[in-house]
């Protein structure tokens, strides 16, 4: 239980400071990519609330990130409705592709250090 208290914490974390970034910072740098390899980390602590055992959650996250990525190069993202749209974003950037890789493999990291061999019971 504990980890996952403290994965639901640094989640909450991570959305306040990618939520702060979106209203406050726009810039050419920390918002179209430091914001991208956040997102993958906090979707990757929000994963890890629901699933505290699961040893390289980092690759299906990235996946799941990328997945999203294509769904906006096939241009889905602008006919599903608002508050999706919003969320899947409208624009695809293959820097986004990296910076999605670098979110992952903090991750990765992440789970290499912390997660393998965890025994946390449900």
């Amino acid at each position: 239980m504990k980890r996952r208290l403290l994965s639901a914490i640094i989640f909450a974390a991570f959305l306040g400071l990618e939520i702060w970034i979106a209203l406050y910072v726009h810039d050419r740098i920390v918002r179209p990519y430091i914001g991208d390899v956040l997102v993958v980390i906090c979707i990757y602590f929000l994963a890890r609330t629901v699933d505290a055992r699961t040893r390289l959650l980092s690759i299906p996250v990235t996946i799941f990130a990328f997945c999203v990525e294509a769904v906006q190069l096939t241009g889905v993202s602008e006919i599903i409705p608002e508050p999706f749209s919003t969320i899947v974003g409208g624009t695809f950037d293959p820097a986004d592709l990296l910076c999605y890789l670098a979110g992952g493999v903090v991750c990765f990291i992440i789970d290499k250090k912390f997660y393998l061999g965890c025994t946390e019971p449900k």
